[in-house]
């Protein structure tokens, strides 16, 4: 039981990822910058997750130092660092290619857990990892694009892949150090929202905040950034880091289907073909340990 509401909570997170574009789209047409918006994705989650802990968990705000790297790790690591490498790669390639290397993750998680925490690579979890991925691959549209590849951007992308990945190895440490999914979180953002802030700047941010992107920072802070990473973060408490980046493949899925109802893009033969691949390659990696 404790499993399934594990493997419940991460596909929630999953699909709750996959609704980020309707808030990146509404802040881009805000002119915020991409990285303005991972700014203010951060600012408004950690401010959020600080306000909710310091009236309802105050314990879960304690923090080891010994234990700062783990956040470190999330932080910047994942968090920054990823979103840095991503944003790169959609500017030299193709969004589909992007999106392609991106989830590599699982792939990255599935090696890394092996290293770290000794899990098995058994054959259900390589068969759930190729069967979603190459869902993942069909669901972007990679295969019909004739936009070229450069060196450089694969290698950012494979960057987003790793990055994205590590979310899962770092809160997989922070976890069995004894810290909650919430101190996991408000932790991870805090640290994302100190250096994202360092790096771009924060005058933009706020003058947006001042207009009617408001509900949509607010939004993205809390319906696509701090109860997805609650549940993904719930949910490595009972699974494995590479059966909850597999599941969490979810998200291309429910972004292909926002695409139609909400913006009337068309799903063809190959996006359907891919959707069932996921979700088939969801459901044995469901059943793998």
């Amino acid at each position: 039981m404790r499993v399934t509401s594990g493997a419940f909570c991460v596909a929630c997170a999953g699909i709750l990822w996959g609704i980020i574009g309707l808030f990146v789209r509404a802040l881009g047409d805000a002119h915020l910058t991409s990285m303005d918006i991972v700014a203010a994705r951060a600012m408004v989650a950690a401010g959020l997750l600080f306000i909710l802990l310091a009236l309802f968990d105050r314990r879960s705000l304690h923090l080891r130092l010994r234990d700062a790297w783990c956040f470190l790790g999330t932080g910047i690591g994942s968090i920054v660092f990823f979103n840095y490498c991503y944003f790169t790669a959609v500017q030299m390639m193709s969004l589909a290619s992007a999106a392609v290397l991106l989830y590599t993750a699982p792939a990255f998680v599935m090696v890394l857990t092996r290293i770290f925490f000794g899990e098995a690579f058994t054959r259900r979890k390589l068969c759930s990892l190729v069967l979603t991925f190459f869902g993942c691959v069909l669901v972007t549209g990679v295969l019909g694009s004739e936009t070229p590849l450069s060196v450089a951007g694969i290698l950012f992308g494979l960057g987003s892949g790793l990055g994205y990945g590590l979310y899962t190895i770092f809160g997989k440490f922070a976890m069995d150090r004894g810290y909650s999914a919430q101190g996991i979180t408000f932790y991870t953002f805090l640290v994302a929202a100190i250096a994202a802030s360092a790096m771009n700047g924060t005058g933009a941010i706020f003058a947006a905040a001042q207009t009617s992107a408001l509900p949509y920072m607010l939004g993205l802070g809390a319906l696509s950034t701090v109860l997805p990473f609650l549940l993904y973060t719930l949910g490595l408490r009972t699974l494995s880091g590479s059966r909850a980046s597999i599941l969490a493949s979810i998200e291309p899925v429910t972004a292909a289907i926002l695409g139609i109802a909400a913006y009337g893009e068309t799903m063809q033969p190959m996006t359907l073909a891919g959707v069932i691949l996921v979700l088939v390659g969801i459901g044995i990696g469901s059943k793998s340990k």
